[in-house]
């Protein structure tokens, strides 16, 4: 993964770990000492939300254990690789678009980062500038023609 996946990352769990979990402790206190928690609402909207939060923690901290940072200067942009960016045109209708190829964890599709993993990301992988490459989408065939790769 990206130097900048990880950080960000490790921010989040941090987050998680020193903002939201102290909340739900807190919240979880406040309802027991309402009373019977066999009847108690908020005390097991509480436990749930704890549950689901313990959840992602443990997740991310096991992304973190195993993730690795990819160092840039050892990329070359002569072929499709993790981190690429890439510029291509949808040859059904001559649109241009631009995605960099990241890790599952990093991807968004909004920020224009799109999985190694998926479908696109995987017909990419190791193709050269002026390649065209064929994708098969849920919504048909694709058809992609590589324009230029930068890292």
């Amino acid at each position: 993964m990206s130097q900048e996946g990880y950080d960000k990352l490790v921010a989040e769990l941090h987050q998680l770990e020193s903002v939201e979990l102290p909340k739900v402790r807190d919240a979880i206190a406040e309802a027991r000492d309402k009373g019977d928690l066999s009847e108690n609402f908020e005390y097991h909207a509480a436990k749930r939300e704890q549950g689901r939060l313990l959840s992602r923690i443990r997740f991310k901290q096991r992304v973190l254990a195993h993730a690795r940072v990819i160092d840039m200067s050892r990329l070359s942009s002569d072929c499709v690789q993790l981190l690429s960016r890439v510029e291509m045109t949808n040859l059904a209708n001559d649109k241009r678009m631009t995605y960099t190829l990241v890790s599952p964890h990093e991807a968004n599709l909004h920020e224009g980062k799109i999985s190694i993993k998926s479908p696109i990301g995987q017909a990419l992988l190791n193709k050269k500038v002026g390649d065209t490459v064929e994708v098969r989408v849920p919504a048909g065939l694709l058809r992609l023609h590589i324009e230029s790769i930068q890292l």
